[in-house]
């Protein structure tokens, strides 16, 4: 079950734009080999000044700072170009991302939340997850999407997506991965029955592993909420030592024009309500399992 965090805690006085902001600024210096005492100094401000840039606690940031750190980072106008776009998002706790070149070729924001967390508990009625996907499904999903790729994009792309894979695989502190899928998505053919085979068996393999669940939504259950509603992805984040977690919970959901992320405790906690909701309505992991081979075998006679 999906883990019910203290989120009085979760308060970290910044917003995700702030933080991915932080994020960029932060590996930038490191990349120019500076230290946070030197950078202050050069730049003639106080440590205490860069560290709140860093870590997402400043509520305005100018662009003139922007541009004088870009110039003492000796980064590309591509970089600046991007922190002036998170620079002018309003520091409040829900983000409509755009698409945009410059952050969804460079920087994508996701990844970098998904490589961080320690839970994620994630409903899609669509298709596979990405962790989820096999690198036949992922290229096969990539050609339907992208079409006017050439194939050595195409293929990295697809590579890039099983990569992340490690994230619930590697020996040391696994991802904690909790997953329902809608039945709609073991019925919708991506790439042929037998890429679709080898997804289903490799899905119930994967919910083997003890940091894993999967949990298949059957069709006659309807909406077990009572709504209908986009896939979602609940993302929490290890504690300090302090106990307190080093980031916020995030709800993550992607569209047609972009991604969203909220942050407001009543979005999270709902969407986390909502995710017990389907859990709770869905098949138990080891029928899950079973039924996931059932469908790879009707898929098998097909071929």
């Amino acid at each position: 079950m999906v883990t019910d965090v203290d989120e009085d805690a979760e308060d970290t006085g910044s917003t995700l734009p702030r933080r991915q902001l932080g994020r960029l600024l932060r590996d930038a210096r490191t990349a120019a080999g500076l230290s946070l005492e030197s950078s202050a100094r050069l730049m003639d401000w106080g440590k205490a000044t860069l560290s709140r840039l860093e870590n997402g606690k400043t509520e305005k940031v100018r662009a003139r700072d922007l541009q004088a750190l870009a110039e003492l980072y000796v980064v590309s106008a591509d970089d600046l170009e991007a922190w002036k776009e998170l620079a002018a998002q309003a520091p409040v706790r829900s983000w409509l991302r755009t698409y945009s070149d410059v952050l969804t070729t460079k920087f994508n924001t996701y990844v970098q939340l998904e490589s961080a967390a320690s839970e994620l508990a994630i409903f899609q009625p669509l298709v596979f997850p990405g962790l989820l996907q096999t690198h036949a499904y992922a290229d096969a999903m990539n050609r339907s999407t992208q079409p006017r790729l050439p194939d050595e994009d195409l293929d990295r792309l697809a590579a890039l997506r099983t990569q992340r894979q490690h994230l619930i695989t590697r020996a040391r502190q696994p991802t904690r991965l909790l997953v329902v899928v809608h039945e709609n998505v073991t019925r919708t053919v991506v790439g042929g029955s037998a890429v679709m085979a080898d997804q289903l068996r490799h899905v119930a393999d994967m919910g083997t592993r003890e940091n894993v669940e999967i949990r298949l939504l059957p069709y006659h259950v309807g909406f077990p909420t009572g709504r209908v509603f986009p896939p979602f992805i609940v993302l929490t984040f290890p504690k300090d030592a302090q106990g307190k977690p080093v980031e916020p919970s995030v709800v993550y959901a992607e569209s047609f024009t972009g991604d969203t992320y909220l942050e407001k405790r009543e979005d999270v906690q709902r969407f986390r309500r909502a995710f017990r909701a389907v859990s709770q309505a869905a098949l138990d992991v080891g029928p899950s399992r079973i039924r996931l081979r059932e469908i790879a075998r009707s898929f098998e006679n097909e071929r």
